[in-house]
């Protein structure tokens, strides 16, 4: 079994209010996806130190309107995470077989798996997040968000079954979705140089939503949001502006400590998180049209659609 994913990040005692990093993201959204080597950076310097929470906001919502030429809109999108990924730096699948009919199963999926703990948690989002960047097939169905999750260490899939269709878990889901649709007045409007600045955006029945993704931090009665891709510097003067003490930059780990505990990373993420050569030997190279993933080998053999050989190194 490999290490933890990720250490939960919950709020020391001594360090007055708790601080509360809400993340409005979505499993299926690219902008996410490219934000993930800061995010994990950020969440393993604030572990102790604070609460993170995921609001999954539903990116593609369960009543819109289907495309009338689904393979149009799968091209024109497939363009799309394209720009982003050259923005980002991630993985993108060699090819995108359709545009995600819902974000709903996904979410809900994620949010089950919540309910097992924090490590099967974060490994439960990544294999989601995966199918759509890595695999180009998007676990948009109940059938398939449960079958990205399958073979996660220390999950309970009956017990996740049972919960991503589970009334509470619905709910829990519409609130969030409500929440993300409540956006705080300072990102309503957001000039920037950055390609993904984090203004609300409109949704089509008229509302307006948390760009995502958008980190929310809360201390008491005091919040900083800091909307859209942005690096470590933003998010770090975030924390300090709500105290009690600065972010440190969390040490990184040697490739083979990174990859048992993060069970795969993206070459933008080991750049971040990991000192010395890279890859570890035994890596297993995934290769996609944005560049490879890395896969720890138990991850691998757990995952068939994946290569089940290490790769080539560099």
């Amino acid at each position: 079994m490999n290490e933890a994913a990720e250490p939960p990040a919950s709020p020391a005692p001594d360090e007055g209010p708790a601080l509360e990093v809400v993340e409005y993201t979505d499993p299926l959204c690219p902008w996410s996806w490219g934000s993930e080597p800061v995010f994990r950076q950020l969440r393993a310097g604030l572990a102790g130190r604070a609460r993170w929470r995921r609001a999954y906001a539903i990116l593609f919502d369960e009543d819109e309107e289907p495309a009338p030429d689904p393979a149009a809109e799968t091209a024109w999108y497939e363009g799309y995470v394209a720009e982003i990924a050259a923005h980002t730096g991630a993985p993108r699948a060699d090819r995108l077989r359709r545009v995600a009919a819902s974000s709903w199963p996904a979410s809900q999926t994620a949010a089950a798996a919540e309910l097992q703990g924090p490590q099967v948690a974060e490994r439960v989002l990544r294999r989601l997040r995966e199918t759509v960047f890595v695999l180009g097939v998007p676990a948009d169905t109940p059938e398939s968000a449960l079958a990205a999750a399958r073979g996660v260490p220390g999950l309970d899939a009956d017990r996740l079954a049972a919960d991503a269709a589970s009334p509470a878990v619905r709910a829990r889901v519409a609130a969030d979705r409500a929440e993300a649709r409540r956006p705080v007045p300072e990102v309503r409007e957001a000039a920037d140089g950055s390609p993904h600045p984090g203004a609300a955006k409109e949704t089509p029945d008229g509302e307006l939503r948390y760009a995502l993704p958008t980190l929310l931090f809360r201390s008491g009665d005091r919040y900083r949001a800091v909307p859209g891709r942005r690096g470590w510097a933003e998010y770090a003067a975030a924390v300090a502006s709500l105290g009690p003490r600065p972010l440190a930059a969390p040490a990184p780990l040697a490739p083979a400590a990174a990859l048992a505990r993060f069970a795969t990373l993206t070459g933008p993420e080991a750049a971040v998180l990991t000192t010395g050569p890279w890859p570890p030997p035994d890596a297993v190279r995934q290769e996609t049209a944005g560049g490879p993933l890395w896969l720890h080998p138990s991850e691998a053999a757990a995952r068939p659609g994946f290569a089940p050989e290490p790769g080539p190194q560099l």
